[in-house]
């Protein structure tokens, strides 16, 4: 029996932080969808299990619901959908919209109770409340003879992030699972049972939806030959955006133009968001550097952001201050350096000396 697990979809986010690129971002996601349903043809799956949280909240535009009710409908094999804490099964809900009525293959799982499918039991936990501190799988007793599914949407306890519907870390092997599809964790995450093997998984997220998500952008596709045998998860790329996230601490001349240089190699700017935080001291021969890297990161992908406002400049000043001519340009450069080099460092100032030293570039 084979089976793809996914989660996290999060159509209708906002990305309102990315600006006038966030409508790509949003797009990307049902593009992302459809690679899942090639993935289910391709893979020659018995089943699909959605475990949560398709959708960002239960306001989002309906022709949105339809339409991912119609790419889910295209699956070509049973579709089993669970409410996660974003979507929770409540009145008014995107549950409600008639498209979940309208494709056969298309089931709903309201009620925590056993479903019978094709060569296994599933065993869902849909959400009722997007706050609830109750373990969604303390109800599952899964039958011996049969393989067993569960589905839920939570937190893993003690995993270190929101702890919303906690489920124990060795839920699997407490509930008598040979499988339990996790949603709410955006990035792939195995947990293995106490007898080493791995039988409780986050998808994580079909297309990343922030910089923080090391795992995203994948399904995983689940293989259980039999009752009490070990899964077999292979992880499968859906995610067609990348999301690159710099956070570096500059103590030595010379490693803003390493930074430039990496992000000069990054592959398909297009479809690349990179978010670069800088902080330590500016040596006076980086200048030029940090303006190209700069370049780079605002003018060349989908989105890019620079964050340096704790990057404080020395006082020694970049080599071309020396080409400038005597006079009030001089003068401008060394006042703007001064005050970026301060105590504290005046931002503005920094950001208006990258700014001299583009238009100087450009003048020469």
């Amino acid at each position: 029996m084979k089976f793809l697990h996914t989660a996290d979809w999060q159509v209708g986010m906002r990305a309102a932080h990315l600006g006038e690129k966030g409508e790509r971002v949003r797009h990307a996601r049902l593009e992302s969808a459809r690679r899942v349903i090639e993935e289910a043809h391709r893979e020659k799956v018995d089943f699909m299990v959605v475990a949560g949280d398709t959708f960002e909240d239960n306001g989002v535009d309906r022709i949105k619901v339809r339409e991912v009710a119609k790419i889910l409908g295209g699956a070509g094999c049973p579709v089993y959908l669970i409410p996660g804490n974003h979507d929770p099964l409540t009145p008014g809900s995107v549950w409600e919209d008639a498209a979940w009525g309208e494709f056969p293959n298309l089931h709903l799982l309201k009620d925590a109770v056993p479903v019978e499918v094709a060569g296994a039991v599933l065993y869902p936990c849909p959400v009722f409340a997007g706050d609830s501190k109750e373990d969604p799988t303390a109800w599952i007793h899964a039958d011996p003879g049969k393989i067993a599914i569960g589905i839920a949407h939570g937190s893993v306890e003690n995993a270190g992030y929101e702890q919303v519907m906690p489920i124990a870390r060795h839920a699997a092997g407490l509930r008598g699972l040979d499988y339990l599809a996790l949603g709410h964790f955006h990035s792939k995450t195995l947990y293995a049972n106490d007898d080493a093997a791995f039988r409780m998984a986050y998808s994580g997220t079909h297309e990343a939806t922030g910089f923080t998500e090391h795992a995203s952008g994948n399904v995983l596709v689940v293989e259980i030959p039999n009752r009490g045998a070990l899964p077999q998860i292979q992880t499968v790329r859906t995610g067609s955006l990348e999301w690159w996230s710099y956070r570096r601490k500059i103590e030595q001349p010379g490693e803003i133009g390493k930074l430039a240089a990496e992000l000069d190699a990054l592959p398909a700017p297009e479809r690349t968001l990179v978010d670069c935080v800088l902080e330590g001291t500016l040596f006076g021969h980086d200048h030029e550097a940090l303006g190209k890297a700069m370049e780079i990161i605002e003018g060349r992908f989908l989105f890019g952001r620079v964050e340096m406002d704790r990057l404080v400049a020395d006082e020694s000043g970049p080599e071309w201050f020396e080409h400038l001519p005597n006079g009030y340009l001089r003068d401008a450069a060394r006042d703007l350096l001064g005050k970026a080099s301060g105590e504290p460092p005046d931002a503005v100032a920094a950001a208006a000396l990258m700014e001299f030293a583009r238009l100087w570039r450009e003048a020469v």
